[in-house]
């Protein structure tokens, strides 16, 4: 009798762990869903007073996105935008905001539970437009024009804003949030802002994920980082005159073949991969033969191992050629020499589209009724998704409200009702993904 009576207790104490297991399993699996996340976060009072207080601030966010895209910040000279930029995230109460040696603005935002690392929100603070250019904002209608005020100027107004309606509304967030202006991201820049950031900064090693809101429509969400290298090719010789010294090598006719021989290179399609010769120049005058001739190649991958297969063919192929050109011709004054200098190198790499932050933006984005159109591209987000930290470039305005990229005319549109619900879903992304409680 006790044996049997002492078992049965044991049975429904086991039946019930088992149910406790069972119940704790299925919430932490319905806690696990991106889109049951993004719904818990829509639904909450302080993610409404959050949106609330955008759309009541709009009107300041603009005026926020036209004074620093009137402040100048053409590549490598973003510092009078830089010390702006963080004069106003201290001012939305920020802590340790500074200004690291390579340029970046940083401002953390705690949160309750961290582990001791940070999600970055970021945007950039240069531009592709160079010193002297006219950044002053013209208004039309609800359209802003000027150069640089959609990419990415508005963008920086966009996390202040996000900033002062995170605080008016009490938000708090499991994770630290790191927010960053940052350099460099533009052209020539070649990503050294960012790359700093993850390879020297205070927090290189204490980032888990990455975002960078980027002047795009809020649908449009890069998960893939093309990556890029880029070569100046200098081919040098003895010259001479053209007609006394006909038969010398000739460094324009070296780079004529090498041009030649890329042209030939075949790439697949998937991954994309692409090559350009973008600029030429070299010599003197028409009448003479060039002591150096010279030209800009930009290649383009998805992929890291086709990347450097083009890069490798082309620094055989100038060489070649310029071995090709010694052979044809006079090398009594010289020969010819070839440089191949490295000016640009963005790493490729990409976030799975199975990666949690990947199927909350997607989760985000169609509870706002947008359609997710994911992409390749490249952004300061090249890097995080290089060093395999999960990373997403997200846009922060309506489908259709900005045009003309890179160029004088570029625009955007403020349109408040619009451009509130495109922020307010940017929003809820970052909110999601650093654990809104």
């Amino acid at each position: 009798m006790k044996s049997s009576c002492s078992s049965f207790p044991l049975s429904a104490l086991s039946l019930t762990l088992a149910s406790a297991v069972l119940m704790a399993s299925a919430a932490q699996a319905q806690t696990a869903d991106p889109a049951a996340q993004v719904q818990r976060v829509l639904a909450s009072p302080a993610f409404k007073s959050a949106a609330a207080t955008l759309d009541k601030e709009h009107g300041r966010i603009v005026e926020d996105a036209i004074k620093l895209t009137e402040i100048p910040a053409p590549p490598f000279a973003e510092k009078e935008r830089a010390e702006e930029f963080a004069k106003m995230l201290k001012a939305v109460g920020l802590s340790d905001v500074q200004i690291d040696p390579e340029g970046n603005v940083l401002g953390l935002r705690k949160g309750t539970r961290g582990d001791g690392k940070v999600v970055v929100v970021s945007a950039h603070l240069d531009t592709v437009f160079p010193a002297g250019t006219d950044v002053k904002v013209k208004r039309q209608g609800t359209k802003l024009y000027a150069p640089g005020i959609g990419d990415d100027s508005t963008s920086l107004a966009v996390l202040l804003g996000f900033v002062r309606a995170m605080k008016a509304a009490g938000v708090n967030t499991r994770d630290d949030i790191l927010f960053v202006g940052t350099v460099g991201e533009e052209g020539p820049g070649d990503l050294r802002g960012v790359r700093y950031l993850f390879t020297k900064g205070a927090y290189k090693d204490k980032i888990k994920s990455f975002f960078s809101v980027e002047s795009g429509d809020i649908n449009r969400v890069t998960h893939g980082g093309v990556g890029s290298k880029r070569y100046r090719i200098t081919f040098n010789g003895p010259g001479g005159h053209s007609y006394s010294a006909f038969g010398a090598v000739n460094p324009m006719f070296a780079q004529a073949q090498a041009a030649a021989e890329l042209s030939r290179i075949q790439v697949p399609t998937t991954p994309k991969t692409t090559y350009s010769i973008g600029l030429i120049g070299g010599g003197t005058s028409v009448n003479s033969i060039p002591v150096s001739s010279w030209m800009e190649v930009d290649m383009r991958s998805e992929s890291v191992d086709e990347l450097k297969r083009v890069e490798d063919r082309l620094l055989k192929i100038v060489q070649d050629a310029a071995d090709g050109e010694n052979f044809a011709r006079s090398t009594k004054d010289a020969k010819i020499t070839v440089e191949a200098k490295l000016i640009g190198d963005r790493p490729a790499g990409s976030t799975d589209m199975n990666a949690e932050i990947v199927q909350i933006a997607k989760s985000a984005i169609e509870a706002a009724g947008y359609k997710p159109n994911f992409n390749w591209s490249s952004t300061d987000s090249n890097m995080p998704m290089n060093l395999g930290i999960p990373a997403l470039t997200i846009g922060r305005g309506d489908v259709g409200k900005s045009g003309r990229s890179h160029s004088l005319d570029e625009w955007t549109d403020v349109e408040k009702g619009p451009m509130v619900k495109a922020m307010t879903t940017s929003l809820s992304i970052v909110l999601t993904a650093t654990g809104m409680e």
